[in-house]
């Protein structure tokens, strides 16, 4: 078994464990998949209240982001009219904010602005028979792309070009992980493990000290030696066709990507930029992924299937204890 540890520990967080504490686990649906969160409740706060907040959390931010709902903002932004903007509220700015930021240090491999591609591909709202032909992905890909927005933080605003369709599958619920991560701290819960669809981020610790521990997940049919992560103020975040389902959408291209990788594992600060990256690498492909998560300091493990191998890059190596 290798160990992955973080590279700084939560002197707060370490100080107000209590060993007696009794882990609560609650859970329910939300963005096609399940959510859990493990946590130790402090006081007299009851586990219904946290589940009520949880999910009143949740169902916000689907109210807003959701590619499923016609009447999501992010649905009523698609059918806006060329040339209109739109005033984003807050959980939606910074999403959009960081979703361009990483599509710009990516090269496009990761693009929230793709929703046209994604229907194109029948992995969105309405299922497509066959795959597009030539002249149907041209004009798709005419009206797709993050450089096609413009975007002014300072006032939240962003400008429907016409035709362009959001689609924020690939960073939403690692958002969402996050918020939910940061509605049980305001709540006063210290120690807490959050996942959302195989998306997790661990706070604090568990009772007995020790981190919330949890394994990277490893294809089928491949065999890996395990490795195991310590969750301490750290967010982890897999993408693999043998998960979705479906193959991964190559945003440059518009269609499916074919880099031999069949999962890519990040670990960062936030699942927002686990969940945008694992998604970037895989579309990058091994060698270019590697030297961009090598350049930027970003613990990842890509699995290739043919031959069966794991690369990881020099920040995950750096983690592994000896």
């Amino acid at each position: 078994m290798r160990i992955a540890l973080p590279a700084v520990i939560d002197g707060a967080a370490l100080a107000c464990l209590d060993p007696a504490a009794h882990v609560t686990d609650l859970g329910g649906e939300t963005m096609g998949t399940r959510w859990s969160v493990r946590a130790t409740l402090p006081g007299r706060l009851e586990a219904a209240a946290v589940q009520r907040a949880v999910t009143v959390r949740l169902d916000g931010i689907v109210a807003e982001m959701s590619h499923w709902s016609p009447t999501s903002l992010l649905s009523r932004f698609n059918a806006a009219p060329a040339g209109s903007w739109a005033t984003l509220p807050p959980d939606f700015a910074h999403v959009i904010a960081a979703g361009l930021r990483i599509a710009a240090a990516s090269g496009g491999a990761f693009d929230p602005a793709i929703g046209r591609l994604v229907d194109l591909s029948g992995f969105g709202a309405h299922p497509v028979a066959e795959p597009p032909d030539d002249a149907a992905l041209a004009a798709a890909r005419a009206t797709s792309g993050y450089r096609r927005l413009d975007w002014s933080p300072g006032d939240r605003r962003l400008r429907q070009p016409g035709g362009l369709s959001l689609d924020l599958s690939g960073i939403a619920k690692g958002f969402a992980v996050d918020a939910v991560a940061d509605l049980l701290g305001g709540m006063g819960i210290v120690h807490a493990l959050v996942e959302i669809g195989g998306e997790l981020v661990g706070r604090g610790v568990r009772p007995d000290g020790q981190p919330w521990w949890v394994d990277l997940e490893t294809p089928p049919g491949i065999d890996l030696a395990p490795l195991r992560i310590a969750l301490h103020g750290l967010a982890v975040a897999t993408s693999g066709d043998y998960r979705r389902g479906r193959h991964t959408l190559d945003p440059r291209t518009g269609r499916s990507a074919d880099t031999g990788i069949v999962s890519v594992s990040v670990i960062a600060d936030t699942a927002l930029a686990a969940d945008a990256w694992a998604t970037a690498l895989t579309v990058m492909g091994v060698a270019q992924g590697l030297a961009l998560a090598t350049a930027g300091g970003l613990p990842a493990r890509i699995v290739t299937a043919e031959p069966p191998h794991e690369h990881l890059t020099p920040a995950l190596l750096a983690m592994l204890a000896d």
